[in-house]
């Protein structure tokens, strides 16, 4: 067996010659070929890239919803991946396309708040530092030839990312700019002494409506509150599924970090007539 110092060089040169990682976060579905025909882009300009399908089945055009599963889903990965993400009502708008460098991942994507979560988050842990990069991307020499006013997935937004995989320099996309867009819809706004509105961000496979009320900042369990979810009031926290009867509609603090409405065995989605976005409006009484 070779000695320590061999293995760990070993390992650190398989790390260093790892292909590129690029991940898709769309909401272009599974019945058209605009995730392959992005695939395929990619690999025509980097074919040694590794494509990881995050999601395409975003709520169409609901950007917070994107962005709240970017902000999930990124932090999984090795940092130095390259994360595409569209989810675009604008395309072929006077929105800018984007490109940023935070927290070790490069992002690119609509300039339309889409990484509002994503630009907080690196704004509160840069310790002083610049806590990100961001370009417009304007080289035309990194897009496909033609950039057709509804497609910049596949005419932008895929070259630029494959070009980044395959060695170009993030400083070759396009300027600098300090005005990325920055929404607050993953903020929950108080109202009163007690009283917040808030929202949904998207309702998951199984009929969960994750909310934007963070756990860490309304810590439910511990008292009184009313949680008004389109017709119904929902007071209940339970600590998993199973602690719940069958269709009982209560809280439960999901894996996101965020409050959810949930239902044992049921849809909650269905059982309210809420997807993301729907206001939810939270008093504490106690």
């Amino acid at each position: 067996m070779p000695p320590a110092s061999s293995r760990k060089t070993t390992r650190a040169s398989k790390s260093e010659t790892a292909p590129p990682l690029i991940t898709l976060l769309t909401d272009f579905g599974s019945r058209d070929a605009y995730t392959g025909i992005m695939k395929g882009v990619i690999l025509g300009i980097a074919p040694d890239a590794r494509i990881v399908d995050v999601c395409h089945e975003v709520t169409a055009y609901q950007i917070p919803e994107a962005g709240f599963v970017l902000s999930q889903s990124f932090r999984y990965f090795p940092k130095g991946t390259i994360h595409v993400v569209v989810v675009d009502p604008g395309v072929g708008s006077e929105r800018r396309p984007l490109a940023v460098d935070a927290l070790g991942h490069r992002f690119i994507g609509p300039d339309n708040g889409v990484f509002s979560m994503l630009l907080r988050e690196a704004a509160a842990n840069s310790a002083g530092r610049p806590p990100y990069k961001a370009r417009e991307i304007t080289n035309r020499k990194l897009g496909l030839s033609a950039l057709s006013s509804t497609f910049h997935g596949r005419d932008l937004f895929a070259p630029a990312a494959a070009h980044l995989a395959a060695g170009a320099a993030f400083t070759t996309l396009g300027p600098l700019i300090n005005d990325a867009l920055r929404q607050d819809w993953d903020l929950p706004i108080r109202t009163g002494k007690r009283f917040w509105q808030g929202s949904v961000f998207k309702a998951d496979r199984f009929g969960n409506l994750i909310s934007n009320f963070r756990a860490a900042d309304f810590p439910l369990a511990n008292g009184a509150f009313e949680l008004q979810a389109g017709l119904e009031r929902i007071r209940r926290v339970r600590p998993h599924f199973a602690a719940s009867t069958p269709g009982e509609l209560f809280l439960l603090s999901g894996s996101s970090g965020y409050w959810e409405i949930a239902a044992n065995q049921a849809s909650a989605a269905k059982m309210l007539g809420l997807t993301g976005g729907s206001p939810l409006e939270l008093a504490i009484l106690g």
